[in-house]
């Protein structure tokens, strides 16, 4: 996908009333089989330059993040992390890095990255909502039990939900979504 339909796509989940911003994966592809025709997506690297995409994704969401505590008068402690497929492994790295940064962290049909176990314990102070699908091709619902029990060694906070479909952005998860937005956002910041 590309920002403007993540932008889309998310406005649809969460409602008119956040500001949304998208980074785009800095990796293009062409999306189909005849290159000419095909329209570009995006994707934030391979597992041959897992490291670098770790550190160019690091960058882009911090940076992001300081543009909208700078642009927006609802502070730090307003800020929510999602990701869909690929960047969800990516924003759960990050979040266990940088503490405090977001509020909580919606991920979206992904999974945990392939070294989770083996990059230390850091733990995730945010609060998650983790959305999988029944017919998911990329993240099977039967890794899911193992995904959820492995997201609560290191959060203490986690809502595992699952969703009929494939691997598609879940446009019909907005009642429960909204719901743990609501949550979460209505409790205190935590060392405030």
């Amino acid at each position: 996908m590309n920002p403007t339909e993540m932008i889309g796509f998310t406005r649809n989940l969460l409602g008119p009333s956040p500001v949304i911003a998208a980074l785009e994966g800095p990796n293009s592809v062409f999306l189909g089989k005849d290159p000419r025709a095909a329209r570009s997506g995006f994707h934030w690297g391979t597992r041959d330059t897992v490291d670098f995409h770790v550190d160019v994704h690091h960058q882009m969401v911090q940076g992001m993040a300081g543009l909208l505590v700078e642009g927006f008068p609802a502070g730090a402690g307003r800020l929510l992390l999602l990701g869909y497929s690929q960047s969800v492994g990516l924003n759960y790295r990050f979040v266990a890095r940088n503490p405090r940064v977001f509020r909580g962290v919606i991920a979206l049909c992904g999974g945990i990255p392939g070294n989770w176990d083996a990059t230390g314990a850091d733990p995730i102070e945010s609060p998650i909502f983790h959305l999988a699908r029944t017919e998911d091709e990329f993240f099977p619902a039967s890794e899911a039990p193992a995904v959820e029990a492995r997201l609560r060694r290191r959060a203490s906070d986690v809502t595992f939900h699952m969703e009929p479909g494939r691997h598609r952005f879940p446009l019909k998860a907005a009642t429960p979504v909204r719901a743990w937005v609501d949550r979460v956002f209505s409790e205190p910041v935590a060392g405030a």
